[in-house]
């Protein structure tokens, strides 16, 4: 995009607090909109960088990838190992086989990209372009001076940080407590060609997979690209309150460790990946390539206020958290900051109360409410769980409707209206053209998955 002149004298003002993939996005998108823009951050660009973990995988899909393109911004879908589709597995109780299925992208592909690594390039070209980048901690108060400053603020702080002065939205959010206790890990040691994972689908590596286990909790792995290893992979993992992977993930300490934990663990329940986990491979250079944790999903109300009254928005996990299991964290906020940015270049008037309201509610209904909905599908929520076994037993049918059922994290809003096994029903329908119950009454357990002989590992 063209450089606005953001640091002429007549050029409106904005801030943005905190330099995550998220904030420097929209930071950027805002700078080249012709606002002059100063981008605050308590760490620095190098520490940014190298001295925190990734949050998260940061899986994103074409709607994404059109927001960022809609910036002017790489979408890294040239750079990134690409994901082709998703392969599911799903264990029942006593970790019985019963569902496989393989669902393809049709007409987009999936890319992980390290946060750290398009944030930092982002940074770059934010500060070549003219924009001012501060180093210091953003606290309630200096938050306040900064807002009374500037025609805009965004606040992009991440979970933590500064959310407080955001309300909680009761009606939207339903948990109150994490679902899931997560572990990551990147890797290197396998390629994504076809004879990657090739048990699991006919495109091997390039579709991601994806292990559901009803009584302990999921792992997936995916081709990622990583700040210093490039081409890499990523494994992410879900465990249940008080099961056995919840325990044996609270013992990672290092990156050595949580690989060491994940090779076990595929080694005790998910025998049918091993080889390849096996051949994986810590990267050296990058201790901070692990993470465990946990993740309250929660929407906060999109505009607090600070000590003097003045109006600030809440961008990305700020305002809504979601768990990461269905990838809508960061998908959601680069959607959020596009969907700003454009609107802020159009708008004439004051960004007050009722405009920022205004944008966050439209946000909501065009993508969060739905992407919130999928993440409780896909986390097994009990409100959801005939809606869920009914689309799950239906994918393992039907190509057609597993490519459907991947395709609601790259497009979440068909699930919006379906709130009961009729809905579901009507939705296979229109998908499959053919009867539901029909294709139901073909589904057969598993009994047991294709097991891996992933030939590197093996010798």
């Amino acid at each position: 995009m063209t450089n606005q002149n953001p640091n002429s004298s007549s050029a409106r003002k904005a801030a943005v607090i905190g330099a995550g993939q998220t904030g420097v996005t929209a930071a950027l998108g805002l700078l080249d909109a012709g606002f002059a823009v100063t981008l605050y951050s308590d760490r620095d660009q190098r520490s940014l960088r190298n001295d925190v973990p990734a949050a998260g995988t940061a899986l994103e899909f074409g709607e994404t990838q059109q927001a960022e393109i809609a910036l002017g911004l790489d979408p890294y879908t040239s750079r990134a190992p690409r994901h082709s589709g998703l392969s599911v597995r799903i264990a029942g109780e006593q970790n019985a086989e019963l569902i496989a299925f393989d669902g393809n992208f049709d007409g987009y592909v999936g890319v992980a990209v390290d946060t750290r690594l398009k944030a930092d390039e982002r940074l770059t070209t934010f500060q070549e372009r003219g924009g001012r980048f501060v180093v210091e901690p953003v606290t309630p108060e200096t938050l306040d001076a900064i807002a009374g400053a500037n025609d805009l603020t965004l606040v992009a702080t991440g979970r933590g940080g500064l959310s407080n002065l955001f309300a909680v939205d009761p009606v939207r959010s339903v948990y109150d407590a994490p679902q899931r206790k997560l572990l990551t890990v990147t890797v290197t040691g396998l390629g994504f060609d076809e004879g990657v994972f090739a048990h699991r689908s006919p495109a091997g590596g390039g579709h991601s997979g994806f292990s559901i286990f009803a009584e302990q909790g999921e792992g997936w792995w995916g081709p990622y690209l990583h700040k210093d290893a490039g081409p890499s992979w990523a494994f992410l993992g879900w465990a249940r309150p008080g099961s056995d992977w919840e325990t044996r993930f609270a013992a990672a300490d290092s990156a050595e460790s949580a690989l060491a934990i994940v090779k076990n663990l595929y080694r005790d329940y998910i025998d049918w990946d091993l080889p390849e986990v096996l051949a994986t491979e810590n990267i050296i250079e990058d201790p901070h390539s692990w993470l465990k944790g946990a993740v309250t999903p929660v929407v906060r109300e999109g505009v607090g206020r600070t000590a003097s009254g003045h109006v600030v928005a809440a961008l990305g996990d700020t305002a809504v958290a979601y768990d990461p299991i269905a990838g809508q964290g960061a998908q959601g906020g680069l959607i959020q900051a596009q969907r700003l940015v454009a609107a802020a270049t159009i708008h004439d008037g004051a960004f007050d109360e009722a405009w920022l309201a205004g944008q966050y509610a439209d946000f909501l209904a065009a993508r969060s409410d739905a992407a919130n909905k999928v993440t409780r599908l896909f986390l097994s929520d009990p409100e959801f769980a005939d809606i869920g076994g009914q689309f799950f037993a239906t994918a393992a049918v039907d190509p057609r409707f597993a490519s459907a059922l991947v395709a609601l994290l790259h497009r979440p809003q068909p699930f919006l209206a379906i709130d009961s096994v009729e809905a579901a029903g009507a939705y296979i329908q229109q998908v499959t053209g053919e009867d539901p119950a029909e294709l139901l009454a073909r589904f057969a357990p598993a009994g047991r998955f294709a097991r891996s002989t992933f030939a590197p590992a093996l010798v």
